[in-house]
Parts: structure tokens; sequence; C-alpha cells
């Protein structure tokens, strides 16, 4: 016997086994690999909340190993993707109507808060030395005002040596909730606006140039000079673009910084509207920032992979417990305590797989 396993024979099967042990434990490593990859999280929509969700997909990921693979595409293109059931959720900085919601089946709710702003590139003027108002905005956008030095600009900047140079207006060219919510606030505060242009993710504008995102807009602003257009707070920040100051529906002169947009969000009824559909442009209030605007996910409620819609809402509530700060870093508001265990109530309630079992239990 003890020739037989000294044998050549019997050496190579030996190594035969623990070959085929080391392949069996590559198989299953490999394996966890893939699982731990078809776990990631895909998402779409909105380009107004894309710098901070990439913050805190990327320290999710450090946390959980769980990605996310989030394309900034626009509000439009976030609602057509989810409709389509091509991602695990969609992001929209315009809400659906209750009725919308209803038909396709989808759960809203609202994730983060920033703010809207104009800005501008002038020759001579620094971030916040230029003070516009909701009527004069629009007149520009209507492309009604065609200078800078115009007398209704510079009633609002008597102090402020404008430029006798034209005006070059950019806006979006995809179908965006930064756009919604700004055509909202201006319809809001201008009747002409209200019946020449509307309010919608995509509108007829009379004139100027058109970009795709909050990104192309910021980098049209930055390349052009003479030129106006609107992003979300964080790419005015980060591309170090001139932004202006703004006349509130309280008449006071504000500045876009996390007091006055907090001060917007302040007094929102987030329950007076079907899956929490609440536009905070042109709040009451001394300190209010007028373009304030919140931000939405929707989510099956029956999902076609319950699975990866469950590391969502984790993902989801981990942002909302522990993102806080790094909202706040990028001059976004995060949602209030009292808000958010609303929303989780209701993932419990409403988010189901087929069986009718919850994707997500409270833990709080």
């Amino acid at each position: 016997m003890r020739r037989l396993l000294d044998s050549p024979r019997a050496r190579t099967t030996e190594e035969l086994l623990k070959i085929t042990k080391i392949a069996l434990a590559a198989t299953a490593l490999a394996l966890t690999s893939w699982t731990a990859h078809a776990a990631d999280i895909s998402g779409a929509g909105a380009t107004f909340p894309y710098p901070i969700y990439a913050k805190w997909a990327d320290a999710y990921k450090k946390e959980t190993g769980i990605g996310l693979n989030y394309q900034s595409i626009g509000s439009g293109g976030g609602i057509k993707q989810i409709k389509a059931k091509t991602v695990t959720f969609g992001a929209s900085d315009a809400p659906l109507s209750g009725k919308d919601l209803e038909a396709a089946g989808l759960a809203q709710f609202p994730m983060v808060m920033g703010a809207i702003v104009p800005v501008v590139n002038l020759d001579g003027i620094k971030p916040g030395e230029l003070t516009l108002d909701g009527p004069t905005i629009a007149r520009i956008f209507l492309t009604e005002i065609k200078r800078w030095d115009d007398p209704a600009i510079a009633k609002l900047n008597p102090n402020t040596k404008l430029p006798s140079q034209a005006i070059a207006v950019v806006h979006r060219s995809d179908g965006s909730g930064t756009t919604y919510n700004f055509a909202y606030y201006l319809a809001d505060v201008s009747p002409d606006w209200k019946s020449k242009v509307g309010v919608a993710t995509a509108v007829q504008w009379p004139g100027g140039i058109g970009a795709k995102g909050n990104e192309g807009v910021a980098n049209n602003v930055a390349q052009t000079r003479g030129a106006i257009g609107y992003v979300e707070y964080a790419y005015a920040k980060q591309n170090k673009l001139t932004y202006t100051k703004m006349i509130n529906k309280a008449g006071k002169t504000v500045a876009p910084t996390s007091e006055s947009f907090q001060a917007a969000a302040a007094n929102a009824d987030w329950n007076s509207k079907p899956g929490y559909g609440v536009i905070l442009a042109n709040q009451p209030g001394d300190m209010s920032w007028p373009m304030t605007a919140a931000t939405w996910i929707l989510i099956h409620k029956k999902p076609q992979d319950p699975a990866v819609a469950a590391e969502a809402l984790k993902f989801f509530a981990w942002s909302y417990a522990k993102g806080d700060k790094m909202a706040q870093e990028l001059d976004y508001v995060p949602m209030p305590d009292k808000v958010v265990g609303d929303i989780e109530k209701m993932w419990s309630a409403e988010i189901k797989d087929a069986s009718g079992k919850p994707l997500y239990t409270m833990t709080h």
C-alpha cells in the first residue's frame, strides 16, 4: 500500500485534487466578486444633485463595497429610464404628480435640497457684486433686456459700474428639473413669463445658447463674455463662477448661502403634495433664497429586481443618516429628520417584492 501511495501516478492524483480545490476556491471567489458587482445600484437623471450623489456614492462604496452607477443626464432622461425599468432609480428635480406616480407604479421622495443661482461672466464683476430680481431675470431670458448697462439692471445696482456689453443668455437644451424650478420661479414673479414661456422641464426659449446639463451651462458661461445662465449652486462654486445676489419675496437682498437656502426650506409642508412634491421657489421670509429647490428619487413600488432595489433603499437611508455633513460641505441642505422618518415609513409600507414583503425595515 505504501509503495502505491508513493508512486508517481498517486502523487499526480493528489496534485490533481489539490489543483481542483484551488480552482474551486478561485471560482467561488469569482462568483462572490460577481455577486457583489451585480448588487451595484444603477440610477439616472438630474444633474442638479450629481455632485452630492457622487460624494455619497464614493463614501458608501468605501464603507460597504456596494457601488452606485449614476448617469447625470437630466431629469427628463431619468424619468424616461425609470419608467422603462432600465435603472434601479430615477432622479428628478421636477416632481411627478400623484396621477403620474400612480400610473407608472412609482414611489417618490425628496433626497436633498439645494439652490439655483444666476451666474454671469462680466469684466470687472466679482461673485456677489451684482444684484438681480426675478422680474429683471425674466426680461433678460425673454430677450427684452439685451445689454448689461440697461436701466433696469442699473437701477438694482446704483453703485456698480456696469459694462456696456451685449447679454449672452445660456440655458439648458435638455429636459431639466433645474429649468422646471427656474421657470416655476419666473412664472411666479412675471406674468409675461407665465403667459409667453410657462413652466416645464423643457420650454420654448425666446433666444440664447442651449447647453446640456448644469455642467454644460457652467462651462458655456465660463467661456462666453457677457453671458448669464442658471445652475445649481455647487456647480457655480466648483467652477468658481460669478454668482449674483437676488432680491427675495420680502424685498430683501440675499446672497446664496446655506443659511438662505435653509430659511427657504424651513416652512415647507412636505405632506401637502403626493410624493412630497413641494416646490420651494419664492418662499416668504427675510432670509429666504428665492430659487431654492428640492430633488426627488423615483423608484418602482414593485421593482423588477427586489434585491438591488433593497440595496438602493439602504444607500438612501445611509445618505440620510450619515450624509448631512457631506451635503453641507457642497452647500446642499439636508432633509429634516421628521421628513426622513416619514419617508422611511413610506418605504416600509409601499415598496415591496412580488410576494408583498417590504424591501425596507426601519431600524430606528
